[in-house]
């Protein structure tokens, strides 16, 4: 476990590379969202560099957001548009926002970077209170896969290439549910380290979280294509509602 990892310290570490790395978005996830927000505002938990933002908004979704990174969050104002949106600085568990939301989502597994299920708890009961009366709230996560650790942890080589190589290296412990991990990219130009810590969830569990907070699953996915999820699904899109 790491002893000075704070909320903001996987953006501020990963901003410059963030959209180089993760710049593929599957196609069907913009109409998706945009059919989901029913015309209305939508709000991003962890709105980042504004992968999925900016798009959605470009696709005539008013969109806001919340990121614990001001280095995130300087990548998406120096985007065409990113200056137009507004985002809330902080937790996005605990972030107090103005008015209520059609949409409310959070995607790429970040709703796992709240690492207790405290603050997960409090981020659906968060969300509840600003969800508009028909209002949905997605969460697209992967879904756990502890045959991926060996002794409780793994170690595989992501990037190769002929200056540079990346690692990807973590341990787990399930009595926490949590995953400590390190990206390690060596290249010749020197070392660069990619802390993350994450508290993952089963789908059973973020349903019952949902519950507590007064909402109830209206679809489960295994892709943004709306197709079925399943025992193979590597990761679900999961839409929550009032009950």
């Amino acid at each position: 476990m790491f002893n000075n990892y704070a909320d903001a310290t996987y953006g501020e570490n990963i901003a410059e590379v963030y959209d180089e790395w993760y710049a593929e978005l599957d196609p069907q996830a913009i109409p998706t969202l945009a059919e989901l927000a029913q015309g209305g505002c939508a709000l991003e938990l962890g709105i980042g560099t504004g992968r999925i933002a900016l798009p959605l908004n470009q696709a005539g979704v008013e969109v806001q957001g919340i990121d614990a990174s001001p280095a995130m969050v300087a990548k998406l104002r120096a985007k065409p548009g990113g200056e137009k949106i507004h985002v809330y600085h902080g937790n996005f568990a605990d972030v107090a926002v103005k008015g209520q939301f059609e949409l409310i989502y959070i995607a790429f597994n970040t709703f796992f970077a709240l690492t207790t299920q405290e603050e997960q708890i409090r981020c659906f009961t968060n969300v509840a209170s600003h969800l508009s009366p028909n209002g949905v709230f997605l969460v697209k996560a992967f879904v756990p896969d502890l045959t991926r650790y060996d002794r409780d942890q793994t170690v595989r080589v992501s990037v190769i290439e002929e200056t540079a190589i990346r690692l990807e290296t973590s341990q787990i412990d399930p009595a926490q549910q949590l995953i400590t991990s390190q990206t390690i990219h060596l290249s010749d130009k020197g070392i660069r380290m990619y802390p993350v810590q994450l508290r993952y969830a089963w789908p059973s569990e973020l349903d019952l979280m949902a519950k507590l907070a007064g909402l109830s699953l209206h679809h489960r996915w295994g892709s943004w294509g709306m197709d079925a999820f399943d025992n193979q699904s590597d990761f679900h899109i999961s839409v929550y509602g009032r009950s």
